[in-house]
């Protein structure tokens, strides 16, 4: 039978996040506190109580996300008129101006980013839940990918801050941040914490429990 490669945990090596230097420690159990040698910093051997916290994250964001698209984030004053859009409005608006890179851009940017980083988040944390040792390579890959490109949901918000910014035009149009811009830059705050918060070796830690159960 083929030997399992060994593990930090197992050689009782735990890594400093603040300085990545590998702390020589004896066997800790998981949320036990030690100190990095150099750096002074709090290690553990795995984050404290990781899913516990991504769920509280991730189930708020969840919430969030609702208000997030029914909520107009912004708003157009235009001679006393004004006329509130919501993330998909502003998709449509910008399809009927023919500016579908723009449109298609701000769809997926504003919609599929976040759903499917909620998606995937939600599966790790189950797979992990159920200790599920399916395709545990492809979840951390899985991962990685859910906390880089989360960050680049914000586009809407960068747009509404520009837009802001450059049109002041006085009494003859206006654009102001409406409540659903609050929700969505939370949605998207939360879920990057939610994914810093998930320790992608707890993934490890199932299939490498279950090579070492005794039959």
């Amino acid at each position: 039978m083929k030997s399992s490669p060994p593990t930090a945990a197992r050689a009782s090596l735990i890594l400093c996040h603040a300085c990545h230097l590998l702390v020589q420690a004896k066997s800790l159990p998981p949320g036990c506190k030690a100190r990095c040698p150099r750096c002074g910093a709090k290690v553990y051997l795995r984050k404290p109580n990781s899913l516990a916290r991504t769920w509280a994250l991730t189930l708020a964001a969840l919430i969030l996300y609702i208000p997030a698209n029914v909520l107009p984030v912004m708003t157009v004053v235009s001679l006393g008129h004004s006329e509130p859009d919501t993330i998909l409005s502003g998709v449509k608006e910008l399809i009927a101006a023919n500016m579908w890179p723009i449109a298609l851009l701000v769809f997926f940017a504003s919609i599929t980013v976040p759903v499917l980083k909620l998606i995937s988040l939600t599966y790790l944390l189950l797979s992990v839940r159920l200790k599920s040792r399916w395709r545990p390579r492809d979840r951390t890959v899985l991962y990685r990918i859910t906390e880089a490109v989360g960050r680049w949901s914000m586009i809407d918000i960068f747009m509404i801050s520009i837009l802001v910014a450059l049109v002041r035009l006085g009494n003859i149009a206006t654009i102001e941040a409406g409540p659903g811009a609050i929700a969505f830059a939370s949605v998207v705050v939360i879920t990057m914490f939610a994914a810093m918060s998930f320790d992608p070796r707890l993934i490890w830690d199932v299939v490498d429990n279950a090579e070492h159960e005794v039959p």
